[in-house]
């Protein structure tokens, strides 16, 4: 990840730098290899990759947080004359706007962020990646009409604005009409287009398994996080086959060096992963005696990688909570309970060296596998909550993952929110996905990488662990996690104050004594207008107030004991 800050059309920019390399200097936790207002984290150009990036006359002008995957591939099928600079995978922007203008965003495969100027037009461009998994924000200022501000993070922008709202995922803003427009336009986002599209298991394999091929391009040390379900742990035993087949073709080629054989090239797709072959590294954290820390340690041995298993205790994330609110810049309870461990984890896998993780984000909302979509009245229904799911998921799970790790300059990659994946997961009639019968949560999902009938496949994760129950993270790191947070809430806010709200929180008012708590910390970093780019996380069709996922009734009764 890295860290952008941009401002078009400030009335004294000389007056401004100042200003400017201080709200710069914010993120510079996203990427210390660089700083030009803009912080670098080199994952791939590590030698060449210095931003802003320029083109030859110096007239268009790029800073860019995230990775472009397909960028080989554009490359290759540019029609403008362009002399690239830098073997960065985001240089290929430039001349996709120049051939495609606002168009170009529509090109790019990958996750990210970017702000364009354009000197001749004196225009800026701007654009998120389709699903937000890269954090984004644009802000105004009534001290100077005209201006707009860009950032990575909110902590860049509220000392200059007071109006701030999260870029929408998927749209591509133009200073010349000071309008977005969303170019990201899929078949599933309509949710009343629900889809009758029967299952295919080999596809949704295949394109995952795609997926996380593309996501291992990177010059860098790279592992995954695996938290021991379902998700995290296909990501890993994806990862380990494509590792142990890249090393393998190396072996290969050193041993005959005039083959002709392309090490590192998927001929088919044409997807190149710079990779450096190193055993694959994997990651949990958990409080002693976790579930997810016995089941991650399986997989890690089934798979045979190499695995660092990290504990944390509850004085350790309560010491935290302050850090990861200005990280998270949110106060939603889900987010911050599971973020907790997760950048607790991150700045023990950057000690390490390593620079970017895999991770399993997205396909609960995908595949509907939280456990109140037991609940879901019909197919119809259960579409539209997975569409909403993941139109929101850069107000939650691709919030955390992106501002947990960037916290500690690590960069995490979503496998299973890669555009093509998405498409094909998102258009199965819902049916198919629906929990009903013997069929449990993601299914579908599960079934895909089923092996069982397939003599000639090695397993891709022991059955235990391809069948297991959901966790929600926040409780699968310890279900004394979330005691212990209500706990030390119960202590810090009365019900003196529970009945006294702040009159700012208007009627975003919090209804637990955790919640108030989280956003009182909030507030002591961010001004009240920062809490209209917050959305509280909560499960449809149900009537707890308690967004953890032990609190559903589907949950299974062997969890139950434990405390």
């Amino acid at each position: 990840m890295c860290g952008i800050f941009a401002c078009h059309h400030h009335p004294d920019v000389q007056k401004f730098k100042p200003t400017a390399l201080r709200m710069a200097k914010a993120v510079r936790h996203r990427g210390p290899d660089w700083i030009l207002t803009h912080e670098r984290l080199c994952i791939v150009g590590v030698d060449s990759g210095a931003q802003p990036l320029v083109n030859d006359d110096e007239t268009l002008a790029l800073a860019v947080n995230g990775e472009i995957y397909n960028h080989r591939i554009l490359r290759k099928h540019l029609h403008t004359k362009y002399n690239f600079k830098t073997h960065s995978d985001c240089e290929v922007i430039i001349p996709l706007y120049m051939e495609h203008g606002l168009d170009a965003p529509k090109h790019l495969d990958g996750m990210f962020s970017w702000v364009l100027w354009d000197k001749k037009l004196d225009r800026v461009v701007a654009a998120r990646d389709p699903i937000g998994i890269t954090s984004f924000y644009l802000g105004r200022s009534s001290s100077t009409p005209g201006a707009v501000y860009f950032a990575s993070e909110l902590k860049s922008l509220h000392p200059v604005c007071d109006d701030i709202v999260a870029f929408p995922p998927g749209h591509v803003y133009d200073s010349k009409t000071d309008t977005m427009s969303r170019y990201f336009e899929p078949k599933w986002w309509d949710p009343t287009n629900v889809p009758s599209t029967p299952i295919d298991y080999k596809l949704l394999r295949h394109s995952l398994e795609k997926s996380v091929r593309k996501r291992l391009m990177a010059e860098v040390p790279y592992g995954v996080l695996l938290s021991g379900g379902l998700d995290s742990s296909l990501v890993a035993s994806i990862a380990q086959r494509e590792t142990l087949r890249m090393q393998e073709a190396t072996r290969k080629a050193q041993a005959n060096p005039e083959s002709e054989e392309l090490v590192g090239i998927d001929d088919e797709n044409d997807l190149s992963t710079v990779t450096t072959f190193q055993q694959l590294h994997s990651f949990s954290i958990g409080l002693p005696g976790a579930p997810d820390t016995e089941a991650a340690m399986e997989v890690a041995k089934f798979l045979g990688t190499k695995h660092h298993a990290f504990t944390f205790t509850i004085e350790d994330g309560l010491n935290a909570l302050s850090d990861v609110i200005y990280h998270l810049e949110t106060y939603d309870v889900t987010t911050i309970r599971a973020s907790t461990p997760m950048y607790l984890l991150s700045r023990k896998i950057k000690a390490m060296g390593v620079k970017m993780v895999l991770s399993g984000e997205g396909s609960d909302e995908a595949f509907g596998g939280y456990l109140y979509f037991h609940a879901a009245p019909n197919r119809e229904e259960f579409h539209k909550e997975t569409v909403r799911r993941v139109k929101n998921l850069h107000l939650a799970d691709c919030l955390r993952a992106n501002k947990s790790t960037s916290a500690w300059g690590l960069e995490a990659r979503v496998p299973f929110l890669d555009k093509e994946f998405l498409e094909n997961a998102m258009g199965v009639d819902p049916k198919e996905k629906m929990i009903t019968g013997e069929r449990i949560e993601k299914y579908i999902l599960r079934k895909a990488f089923d092996t069982s009938d397939e003599p000639d496949n090695t397993p891709y994760l022991p059955d235990k662990i391809l069948w297991r129950q959901k966790e929600q993270f926040s409780d699968g790191v310890g279900y004394s996690w979330i005691d212990g947070l209500k706990d030390s809430a119960e202590a810090h806010i009365t019900d003196e104050m529970m009945k006294n709200p702040k009159p700012e929180w208007g009627t975003d008012v919090p209804d637990t004594k955790e919640a108030y708590w989280y956003r009182m910390m909030f507030d002591e970093h961010f001004p009240p207008y920062c809490a209209g780019t917050v959305e509280r996380w909560t499960p449809t069709w149900s009537k707890q107030t308690d967004p953890s996922g032990r609190s559903i009734a589907a949950h299974n009764a062997k969890y139950q004991h434990i405390s």
